[in-house]
């Protein structure tokens, strides 16, 4: 998002330089010399549980943290217990797949049973399964708008409510929680996308407050556009047609969004940043990853007036 800031983005990076915070991860640097002195925690055997690991986000973090010491299990709609992957494959060495519909509860349920009595414990949680829905509010109909909160929202919280019982059990475990930027910043023409992640970072914030007596760990990771199958995967509204009074406005923004996307960041990068967090003892409530503009854009609309950010967005995406 080069163009989009402008001076803003200049007047951020110009604050940064002279303050204590570092642009990475926006994290007080007392912090993070606090943190190198703390013993960081072992990843020996440690049990991790990747929702939506069939691609993108889910497969780089399942392939890294297995090939790196974790025991994986990663999560798929599309497999059974039976079925692994082919012998010799990245997938066969790294990580198990097991199935698991996060929109269904009886499917969570079987998941994580199936963890528990092959483990006996599960010590991460990365909800990572998503799905994107496109198209104008008016236009997307009730039945998309419950399914994408069903995958993105509601799947969360029936793996957390699954897995937390054995984690407080544990009196240890952490919980990472996959937003997105536009779980803090609402995207035209994808707004039933937003809304489930706006809701995604809300329950988090509570969760973490009500977890931290019993020594579990919940974190959320705002990635900006990366390059994985999340766009090819995009769902188009079926109530979007050639007629449609937006067409003309969601056919110039879409593209845009979607060339980003394709030229966006390695998601090996938010896996590098899932063990990292993992090893934290005391984790911010969110991180935020991508490109260097991108993540500057969340503080550009928490600092700058709403109407200035609002003619910005709209800008850039050529909808003004």
């Amino acid at each position: 998002m080069n163009e989009l800031f402008g001076t803003s983005i200049y007047c951020v990076v110009t604050f940064f330089r002279h303050s204590r915070y570092d642009l990475y991860d926006f994290e007080p640097d007392i912090h993070k010399r606090r943190y190198c002195m703390e013993r960081k925690i072992t990843n020996t055997r440690r049990i991790v549980l990747i929702t939506g690991a069939s691609s993108g986000f889910g497969k780089a973090c399942a392939l890294h943290l297995g090939q790196n010491g974790y025991r994986v299990y990663g999560t798929s709609r599309s497999t059974d217990f039976a079925q692994q992957p082919v012998a010799g494959s990245p997938e066969k060495t790294s990580f198990k797949t097991i199935p698991m519909d996060v929109r269904d509860t009886s499917s969570v349920t079987k998941g994580i049973f199936h963890i528990l009595k092959n483990e006996g414990r599960i010590d991460v949680v990365v909800n990572n399964a998503g799905i994107a829905t496109a198209g104008a509010i008016e236009e997307v109909a009730m039945a998309e708008v419950q399914n994408q909160f069903e995958t993105n929202f509601f799947g969360a919280i029936r793996v957390c409510q699954a897995v937390l019982p054995q984690m407080r059990k544990q009196k240890s475990g952490c919980i990472i929680n996959i937003s997105s930027i536009g779980g803090v910043m609402g995207i035209p023409f994808q707004g039933a996308y937003s809304a489930s992640k706006f809701a995604l970072e809300g329950m988090t914030e509570a969760l973490r407050i009500e977890l931290k007596p019993f020594g579990i760990r919940v974190v959320l990771i705002e990635p900006g556009d990366f390059k994985t199958d999340f766009t090819k995967n995009r769902i188009i509204t079926k109530g979007f047609h050639a007629n449609s009074v937006y067409a003309d406005q969601l056919n110039t923004a879409l593209p845009l969004m979607e060339k980003e996307e394709r030229n966006g960041a390695d998601p090996h990068q938010l896996a590098l940043l899932v063990e990292k967090i993992t090893n934290k003892p005391n984790p911010k409530v969110r991180y935020t990853i991508g490109k260097l503009e991108q993540r500057l854009s969340t503080l550009y609309k928490r600092w700058a007036p709403s109407l200035m950010y609002e003619r910005s967005f709209m800008k850039y995406y050529k909808l003004l």
